[in-house]
């Protein structure tokens, strides 16, 4: 136990060596990136990516539906297919939060499958694309071979795509490997629903229908309301304007799009009908929270 707690406190020594800036910053292994947070943010809605969350210092929760979802240093978040929820995070300039992510490459996920030449047991229910649960000694042993890596250009050339596999392995073995076993699999009413919500974030702007996308998924209308509900705590088409209106705020605030032009580039035909659902969602007007996405932006 006590090396457990040695190699949580090397995480987040290593993690504040490295996340020298505020915000995301890329580094060189590709799929990992760290995060240095110095303030609290209050709850908002945030579309999460397909990615492992692992946080050396600080506390971040997701909800989704009725569900919280904690993640801090003895929890990490998976997520195993694009997931809009709400974020907040608790932090300070003297604590901030430290976070490192590595994208969930479903090409790895498979090789690795083959490689460990396991059947996968069936799984009794559908799982849901975001999960957390404990860290284990491994998993950290693993993380911080990782954070070694980062902080020398050669050894993350040679060591650091090894280094991620091991991590996706010790998370494909804990708790929360269903969702990603899932995710590789091929007729699996998971890997069904991956593909619809990969082809949803792809075609967002289409006039997207719930039959066009159970016809996708090779599922009836009704099964595949069910299975999407399960995986992604919302209807498709609940999902399908929440992606919207994600990438709406973005072209507002990164690329200098009014209200009108963002909501025709993202599929509304009613600027009224973007501006109340916007307003619903975010809490302010497409314009009021451009400009405070911009702020943060500037903030860090």
């Amino acid at each position: 136990m006590e090396d457990g707690n040695d190699d949580r406190s090397r995480l987040a020594r290593l993690l504040d060596e490295i996340a020298v800036n505020e915000g995301v910053q890329p580094t060189p292994v590709d799929g990992v990136r760290v995060l240095r947070r110095s303030h609290t943010l209050a709850r908002a809605p945030i579309v999460y990516d397909p990615r492992i969350i692992i946080v050396g210092q600080g506390r971040k929760r997701a909800y989704l539906g009725d569900q919280v979802y904690t993640y801090d240093p003895l929890n990490y978040l998976v997520l195993s297919v694009p997931m809009p929820a709400e974020c907040e995070a608790e932090a300070t300039p003297e604590e901030p939060i430290l976070v490192v992510t590595i994208d969930v490459d479903p090409a790895m996920l498979g090789e690795m499958l083959l490689e460990m030449d396991e059947p996968s047991p069936p799984l009794s229910i559908t799982p849901r694309g975001i999960s957390s649960t404990p860290m284990s000694d491994e998993l950290i042993g693993a993380v911080v071979r990782l954070l070694e890596c980062l902080k020398s250009p050669i050894d993350s050339r040679i060591l650091g795509r090894q280094t991620v596999r091991e991590i996706v392995y010790r998370v494909l073995l804990g708790e929360q490997g269903g969702a990603l076993r899932a995710l590789a699999s091929r007729d699996d009413h998971f890997a069904r629903i991956a593909r619809v919500v990969k082809y949803i974030h792809a075609e967002y702007a289409r006039p997207l229908g719930a039959e066009e996308l159970a016809r996708r998924a090779g599922m009836s209308l009704s099964v595949f309301h069910h299975h999407f509900k399960l995986v992604t705590a919302s209807s498709p088409l609940q999902y399908l304007k929440r992606i919207r209106l994600d990438h709406a705020r973005r072209l507002m605030a990164h690329d200098g799009h009014n209200a009108s032009t963002a909501a025709r580039a993202v599929g509304y035909e009613s600027a009224s009908q973007f501006s109340r659902e916007f307003k619903r969602l975010f809490g302010a007007t497409p314009v009021e929270e451009a400009e405070q996405t911009r702020a943060r932006l500037i903030a860090g």
